[in-house]
Parts: structure tokens; C-alpha cells; sequence
């Protein structure tokens, strides 16, 4: 089994000097956690898997494709593969996990 602590990922993040930790590289999949602070711009670009952002904590909007939604704890956000996507209007400490499949590389 592997378990983590949401406050630990959060201090090596941190540590780390980033917004993405990638803490789990499984066969099928990854996970990492991402970070942005309020009023911060999010840089992302495609990616060649399939992303589920899950909004642990903090508020923003999300823009995937075409359509945009308001995000905030308890949010489950689908992303396919290269699809054009970024969180913005960041009003809260944006703090999501991030799962992709297959493993981000």
C-alpha cells in the first residue's frame, strides 16, 4: 500500500521551490499536486494523457476547450488528451490533485 498526507505533499512541495509535485508514478497512471496562489496565472499547456483535477481546496474558474466553470473543494474536473485548459481567476489558494492516465511523462 502506499498512503499520503495531504499536509506532507504540501511541505515538500513547497521545499521543492514548485506548483506541481508529482508524488505517485504507477504503470497506468500519476498524481501529483498543484498549486497556485490567488491572482496567480496558470501556465499549462496540453498534455498527451487524459487529467481528473480533484479541488481539495480554494476557488477559481476553469477554462477546458470551450467551456468554462466555477471550481472550488469537492470539484472533479475531466480533461482529455490535448485538450487546451488553465485555471484562472484564482481568488482563493488553488490546491489540486491531479491524477493522469497513462503516467504523465
Amino acid at each position: 500500500m502506499k498512503a499520503f498526507r495531504l499536509d506532507e505533499l504540501e511541505g515538500e512541495r513547497l521545499a521543492n521551490d514548485g506548483a506541481y509535485l508529482q508524488f505517485l508514478r504507477e504503470r497506468n497512471m500519476s498524481v501529483g499536486l498543484y498549486a497556485l496562489d490567488a491572482g496567480q496565472m496558470d501556465p499549462q499547456t496540453p498534455h498527451a494523457q487524459d487529467e481528473v483535477y480533484v479541488v481539495m481546496s480554494g476557488r477559481a474558474s476553469i477554462t477546458v476547450g470551450e467551456e468554462t466553470t466555477q471550481v472550488g473543494r469537492g470539484s472533479v474536473v475531466y480533461v482529455p488528451a490535448g485538450e487546451t485548459h488553465r485555471f484562472h481567476h484564482v481568488s482563493e489558494p488553488l490546491r489540486v490533485l491531479v491524477v493522469f492516465s497513462p503516467p504523465e511523462s
